[in-house]
């Protein structure tokens, strides 16, 4: 795949990314210069909504690869009707050494990685080997620029949007040594107001990088989740927060996030899932990705269809069976108008694609020529 050219550079570090692109058609959308969606299909129309805001498609790319109103910018025009900005945080924070990514070869014939099997701890083959369907490393370490810097940018692109499409801005608390739970809760609080400030009508908290050290994820205490909600809405008062999740396997566990959250009136959405983590090696059985505590990284892409589907259809059967209303956004292995449909079949309100998009960004023209 030595002639196609991703929006994100998996060849350059996420600083040169950030300076340089995006790259590929959503360069060639920016050039443009005509609006959104200028880069192809006329928009049809907002015939749809996500969280209470009207969409032409409820269809676009989650938080990871548009580091910028550039490539959000991009991303409107290339017809992704709904672009999430990339996590910011309350202070500046460092990327994880390039590279961040890596082609992932699951075992399985189909490409695909199930959540707790032994495949994740024996090892996955990474390499720079990238065929399509695709999967990735995810190895960033949510870095963020400070505010100073993001809050400006990020009013910039919430104003890009074209009819019929919403800027979505995603935010998590810090956790530094020495922080107490108080603080670090605070932090988030402190966060979504900073988002709040830039105008954003709605907004998604990550919940699902390992930010409690340990490579524990914090999706994984709901109880510490309702309490930080809690927190998070008395900053942003009627603005609709959406929480991302990690793959749950405990339907106890899952149900218990949605009581403590949902169920208190502070979430009115989550979107799932993130990556599922799995230890990278390469052809030789060693580390693929350099550093310390990098031998077990995110996968994204194909591999995770599988687990996405099946968290937004307990999701949905939660859902219905509590009683409570709430949107699902769908994420993980997105790379066909197929697996939009199967995602809205399973459940999911709304669904978006990272990797998918990274490596065909005509993907939301192909869902809307579908239908």
């Amino acid at each position: 795949m030595s002639d196609f050219e991703p929006f994100y550079d998996v060849s350059r570090s996420y600083e040169d990314n950030y300076e340089q692109g995006p790259f590929g058609a959503f360069a060639e959308a920016l050039k443009d210069g005509n609006g959104a969606d200028a880069a192809g299909t006329t928009s049809e129309g907002a015939s749809a909504s996500f969280l209470g805001q009207p969409v032409n498609l409820p269809f676009g790319i989650p938080a990871g690869p548009l580091l910028n109103s550039r490539f959000t910018t991009a991303a409107f025009r290339m017809g992704f009707d709904l672009a999430t900005y990339k996590t910011v945080r309350s202070r500046a924070w460092g990327c994880n050494p390039f590279p961040n990514v890596l082609a992932v070869h699951p075992k399985a014939a189909d490409g695909s990685l199930t959540p707790g099997s032994a495949e994740l701890d024996e090892g996955v083959l990474a390499d720079t080997n990238y065929e399509t369907p695709i999967s990735i490393s995810n190895s960033f370490g949510v870095p963020s620029q400070s505010p100073d810097a993001w809050q400006p940018d990020m009013r910039a692109a919430i104003e890009a949007a074209g009819p019929g499409q919403v800027l979505v801005p995603s935010f998590q608390g810090s956790r530094v040594e020495g922080m107490s739970e108080e603080e670090y809760i605070a932090d988030h609080a402190t966060t979504a107001r900073l988002v709040k400030e830039t105008g954003a009508k709605l907004m998604v908290m990550n919940t699902s990088c390992p930010n409690e050290g340990h490579n524990r994820l914090l999706c994984h205490n709901p109880l510490l989740v309702g309490r930080i909600t809690e927190a998070v809405k008395q900053e942003i008062g009627d603005i609709p927060l959406m929480v991302k999740l990690a793959y749950i396997p405990s339907d106890d566990a899952l149900e218990l996030m949605v009581r403590s959250t949902v169920g208190h009136g502070t979430v009115q959405g989550f979107s799932t899932i993130n990556t599922i983590s799995a230890k990278l090696v390469d052809a030789n059985g060693n580390q693929a990705l350099p550093g310390a505590g990098r031998d077990h990284s995110g996968v994204c892409g194909n591999a995770i269809r599988g687990a996405g589907l099946d968290m937004v259809a307990r999701l949905a059967a939660i859902r219905e069976k509590l009683g409570l209303d709430f949107a699902i956004n769908g994420v993980g292995g997105v790379v066909s108008p197929a697996d939009y449909q199967a995602y809205r079949d399973a459940g999911a309100d709304s669904v978006m694609s990272a990797t998918g998009a990274m490596w065909d960004a005509e993907l939301a023209h192909k869902i809307k020529a579908s239908r």
